[in-house]
């Protein structure tokens, strides 16, 4: 008797502790359904074209981890970043899109190098920026506040997430719980940096004691290859720390929901790797700094395998959503002769693409990798190579493997697809639009429209494929149908005026009547008249 008591007293303390335990890790979202609460980790690449990845064909690199991802998952082919880090980075944390005149103040980059020179201290040149920007209004909100008010423990690791630079204050009124990596864009281009911060402290690197963290000579001579591989005060490479920090972070709130944020530094350049991969040792198709860019893509897949590796170490692998994407459109950050120059150029000719009829395509540029994945244009443009990024989500068991959506999302949703997930209401008025549904496994085509901006001009796109763009250094408007010209070769505006007049009209609207959209030329605005071509 005592048995069957004791044992019924068991499975009701089971069931009250599975209930509790539900309670603490579901959230209802705004359809008012029960979800459960995953962990979340969002690795945000820089200036990676979705043609570097293998499942969307290249053919010289491996990606299997982040392919991994795709086969586990779900794979957008419709989803916009932004033209730049900066613009890319405040529009993912704030769920604003970069078409705006005044939405953020954003700081230039540099000033914590003098910390390295002896010029500055850190509280000197926090203090600075924390007054340029000026406070933040209570009203607004931020990635990772939405996640801290559900309850998430919230880290961000790696490159700066917000501008060229930033501040502890500015970072803990984002939403963060953990910090560690850079407050300065340009130090971000150095991997060896001599310090970095740790929740708002200073923390040397032993070994690296570069002020400019290693950064290198772009253009390949002999002289370049030899200062890249001059590892004097270079001993610790930034991905590395990062991947240490990454992991003791999961390690540390196996047991809370979490949320990760990395934007990583690969493979934005200049070029530097601590050693070549073997697989490309070898390979007679790439020259030397070729093989080392190929190294640091396969060092951001590596990476993107051992974090899968650690979350099923710890049991937590079927409770935790992972997201890859990244900042912009495809960037080659080494110039070689007769094969790839900066700024770029048609190599058979070596003229200058004018971005109205001729424009960037890997092989007339001489990317050996076809990092834009064929289409037209690189990063800061508004043609799709400079914008459309790759998006893949794992989440087993709730989002079914291997989907394609072509569902039309962008890097300003990504706010509002978490506010969602976990059941936060916004606090105000964002851009983006919860892409959730989509998530799992609605065929809906998410956004009316995206919109956003470049050093060219603004563009915008439909869900049902057309693009308006505006290049303001001639004042010229053109149109094109993406689902019929992917390499956007045929302007449409002369037979299709009533639509080139309606979304003009909108990207006016959205962009607040400034077309000029940062286009600027010696501090001054230029902007001439209006006109289509």
């Amino acid at each position: 008797m005592k048995n069957v008591v004791f044992k019924g007293l068991s499975r009701l303390l089971l069931m009250v502790l599975v209930l509790v335990m539900v309670s603490c890790t579901s959230a209802k979202n705004k359809e008012g359904l029960n979800i459960e609460k995953p962990n979340i980790i969002l690795i945000y690449a820089d200036d990676f074209g979705r043609g570097l990845l293998s499942s969307e064909g290249q053919e010289i690199i491996r990606t299997p981890n982040i392919d991994r991802l795709a086969e586990e998952g779900i794979r957008f082919e419709n989803a916009y970043g932004s033209m730049l880090c900066a613009p890319a980075r405040a529009s993912l944390i704030t769920g604003y899109h970069d078409a705006h005149g005044d939405r953020w103040t954003i700081s230039a980059g540099g000033i914590y190098k003098k910390i390295s020179t002896g010029e500055m201290e850190q509280e000197e040149i926090e203090a600075g920026l924390d007054a340029q920007r000026g406070d933040i209004p209570e009203s607004e909100m931020f990635l990772g506040e939405v996640l801290k008010e559900a309850g998430y423990v919230t880290g961000e690791i790696g490159k700066l997430e917000w501008g060229f630079s930033t501040t502890s204050k500015e970072i803990k009124r984002h939403g963060w719980d953990y910090h560690y990596g850079y407050y300065d864009h340009v130090r971000c281009h150095g991997f060896y940096p001599p310090f970095l911060f740790e929740n708002g402290h200073l923390t040397h690197i032993d070994g690296n004691t570069r002020a400019d963290c290693g950064k290198t000579i772009e253009r390949e001579t002999e002289e370049a290859f030899k200062e890249r591989w001059d590892m004097e005060g270079k001993v610790q490479y930034s991905q590395n720390l990062f991947l240490e920090k990454i992991l003791s972070f999961i390690r540390e709130n196996k047991d809370k929901p979490f949320f990760l944020y990395h934007p990583t530094q690969l493979p934005h350049g200049p070029v530097a790797i601590p050693e070549v991969a073997d697989e490309y040792a070898n390979d007679e198709r790439l020259t030397q700094i070729e093989k080392e860019y190929a190294s640091m893509v396969k060092m951001l897949d590596d990476h993107v395998g051992i974090i899968l590796n650690e979350l099923k170490e710890l049991h937590i692998d079927k409770n935790t959503l992972v997201i890859f994407t990244s900042d912009n459109g495809h960037e080659i950050y080494y110039s070689q002769e007769g094969r790839i120059l900066k700024p770029v150029r048609n190599m058979a000719t070596n003229e200058f693409f004018d971005n109205i009829d001729t424009k960037y395509y890997s092989e007339l540029a001489g990317d050996v990798f076809d990092g834009n994945d064929g289409m037209a244009g690189i990063k800061r443009s508004n043609w799709e190579g400079g914008v459309r990024v790759p998006l893949i989500a794992r989440w087993p068991g709730k989002i079914n493997e291997g989907t394609v959506s072509n569902s039309l999302v962008t890097n300003y949703d990504f706010l509002n697809t978490m506010a969602d997930l976990v059941g936060v209401n916004i606090r105000n008025k964002k851009d983006g639009r919860s892409y959730l549904p989509q998530l799992l496994g609605d065929t809906s085509d998410g956004h009316e429209y995206v919109v956003y901006s470049s050093f060219m001009g603004p563009a915008l796109v439909t869900n049902d494929g057309w693009k308006i763009r505006y290049y303001a250094p001639k004042g010229i408007f053109q149109l094109y149908f993406l689902p019929d010209d992917y390499r956007e070769e045929h302007n449409l505006i002369k037979e299709n005026p009533k639509k080139a007049k309606e979304l003009t009209d909108l990207m006016i609207s959205e962009c607040e009547g400034d077309l000029a959209n940062g286009w600027f030329k010696n501090g001054e605005n230029v902007l001439p008249p209006i006109k289509n071509k």
